[in-house]
């Protein structure tokens, strides 16, 4: 199916009930001060469209991802499929594997019509993670989903923003889209040594081309 049988709530695992997101490896290393990069305000909405291109491209026939690539971030990784937990949150990876991301498998798939949710652990135990620079993008940045069909779907992004996990825009995040359109999620924002990260990084984008 090109749209969510089920939507998302909002996924407060992120922040608190997922071990893999307190920092574990801020607190183990002794790195407080080392954290993942946070959005420049110039990314988000609010900032205007900046130098990115507003044109979208025709959806794609639906297919299963395989495999993200952002070159800003030098993400190169494998997918894999996600649920949903008992409370409605968006299930994350399993965090031994630190370049895995994973897709809501229940909702649309990169590349067609509606809004694909992908999701990657910001750090584990043992270091940073694949969506550790997820902070780092910026408006126009590219994204690559490699799909089980042999065609590549190719983004652009719109924006980059950062929610704290009591104001996480469900709506917004996870709402439906007439073009295709990706969210790429981790955890981010404020750090606490005894609870972890405070919110989620969300990517914005949409679909430009395939090849």
């Amino acid at each position: 199916m090109s749209s969510p049988t089920e939507t998302p709530a909002r996924a407060r695992g992120w922040g608190i009930a997922v071990a893999a997101c307190v920092g574990l490896w801020l607190v183990q290393s002794g790195s407080g001060d080392v954290r993942p990069p946070v959005p420049s305000a110039a990314e988000a909405f609010a900032a205007g469209p900046g130098w990115h291109t507003p044109a979208a491209a025709d959806p794609l026939p639906p297919a299963a991802p395989v495999r993200v690539r952002i070159p800003r971030m030098r993400v190169d990784a494998p997918v894999m499929g996600l649920g949903l937990t008992r409370d409605g949150s968006l299930d994350v990876p399993p965090p031994g594997d630190r370049n895995l991301a994973g897709w809501y498998r229940d909702g649309t798939r990169p590349g067609a019509r509606g809004t694909a949710i992908m999701a990657g652990h910001v750090d584990n135990a043992e270091g940073p993670a694949v969506f550790y620079a997820l902070g780092a993008l910026r408006k126009g940045d590219r994204v690559e989903v490699a799909r089980a069909d042999g065609r590549t779907a190719v983004f652009t992004v719109d924006a980059v923003e950062v929610y704290d996990n009591d104001a996480f825009p469900d709506d917004k995040v996870y709402g439906p889209s007439d073009r295709a359109e990706l969210r790429l999620i981790t955890c981010g924002g404020g750090f606490s040594p005894k609870t972890g990260y405070q919110g989620n990084v969300v990517a914005y984008a949409h679909l430009i081309g395939a090849r």
